[in-house]
């Protein structure tokens, strides 16, 4: 139905970078985000991301020790077709966790990436970045799934740099891929992206002020629906990062079957997984992750050392490439990581008709006790 006004959702602002929705597009690795989807997303009004993590692992044919030199450059095409195809905010995540997070941090700066996201770890700035904070381009939100991890991370960030990032992206439970808590935790309540982010936003607030500048904060993990912006934005966000939405569009860059494999799967085929790099992550259900559960190895020649936490020699399988065959719709021999509510993925859709979905349902959001 055409719209005889503008939309009520609020605009983001994250320093001098302004959208006209608060919406942002989830890094989702390995290649499932790139410049296709991202700039789909900026064109709508959003940010779009593209996932930096692997992205040499997409270029055919490569020897084991240049796939690392071919990430940089791949990221850097990637972002350059983004940025040129959508004339929007085009976003780059980054792993602290990734062997060559230094480079493709530099990277991401020097092809005019608008914003970094900066996650899965402490997130460090190669000196070739940290020494010009103050004149490139370039914003940086980081990514943290507790008051605590975004303290030290503010604190360090000033000690080290004299300068606090421009935005945090907090991620709650119901995120889809790696995951910032212990299992026990990811079914605790008091863990619930509703209790962290009101003490995220006092920090904030706390630090402009000390700051003289403002820092948005981002909600994320298990955002599903318009009236899930709403109410985040209720709590205090000003924006939203959403992943397993934009995943199964038309435009992301995964295949067919990747999407199909949201759109068939039930509420019981979300699981957790333990990660080779000790941590928990959420996908969804197939022989791969069943395989892995009942502890059958996969055996593997290590494509290039992406994880500083992985050891080759004793993890179970690679990640890299079961996202990599997911990505190109081996779902026999990998496995699609997804948020908690991927399951209500019913059809794939476009950009633009998701992006009016969740501007309608803002507008009109449903409240507990209504339908």
């Amino acid at each position: 139905m055409p719209r005889d006004h503008e939309p009520i959702i609020p605009s983001l602002k994250i320093g001098s970078l302004h959208v006209k929705l608060p919406i942002i597009q989830g890094g989702m690795g390995v290649g499932v985000s790139r410049s296709g989807l991202a700039s789909a997303v900026a064109k709508a009004g959003g940010i779009g991301v593209i996932a930096s993590v692997g992205l040499g692992l997409l270029t055919e044919g490569l020897k084991q020790q240049d796939v690392m030199s071919a990430n940089c450059g791949v990221l850097a095409e990637e972002v350059k077709r983004a940025k040129e195809t959508s004339r929007g905010a085009i976003g780059v995540n980054v792993m602290a966790a990734v062997s060559d997070s230094a480079s493709l941090i530099e990277t991401a700066v020097e092809s005019g990436a608008d914003i970094l996201f900066l996650g899965a770890g402490v997130p460090r700035l190669p000196p070739s970045v940290a020494s010009r904070l103050n004149e490139i381009p370039t914003h940086f939100a980081v990514i943290v799934s507790s008051l605590r991890a975004m303290k030290l991370i503010f604190r360090l960030w000033s000690k080290h740099y004299s300068a606090v990032p421009d935005a945090v992206v907090v991620e709650g439970p119901m995120a889809g891929g790696h995951l910032g808590f212990r299992k026990e935790q990811l079914s605790d309540p008091g863990y619930s992206l509703e209790v962290i982010l009101p003490a995220v936003v006092a920090e904030a607030a706390r630090v402009e002020i000390e700051h003289c500048k403002s820092i948005p904060v981002i909600a994320a993990g298990g955002i599903y629906t318009g009236s899930d912006i709403h109410k985040m934005l209720s709590l205090g966000a000003r924006g939203v990062q959403m992943g397993t939405r934009f995943a199964a569009t038309v435009e992301s860059d995964a295949s067919d079957e990747f999407k199909q494999a949201y759109v068939k799967s039930s509420k019981e085929d979300m699981v957790i997984i333990d990660s080779p790099v000790g941590m928990p992550g959420r996908a969804i259900r197939n022989r791969f992750t069943e395989d892995v559960a009942l502890g059958l190895k996969k055996p593997f020649v290590c494509p290039y050392k992406c994880l500083t936490a992985c050891d080759p020699e004793t993890a179970p399988y690679c990640i890299a490439s079961a996202l990599v065959r997911a990505l190109r719709g081996d779902l026999e021999n990998g496995f699609a990581f997804a948020g908690a509510n991927a399951w209500r993925v019913d059809r794939v859709i476009t950009v633009n008709e998701l992006i009016a979905s969740l501007v309608d349902g803002f507008e009109q959001p449903a409240y507990a006790g209504c339908e």
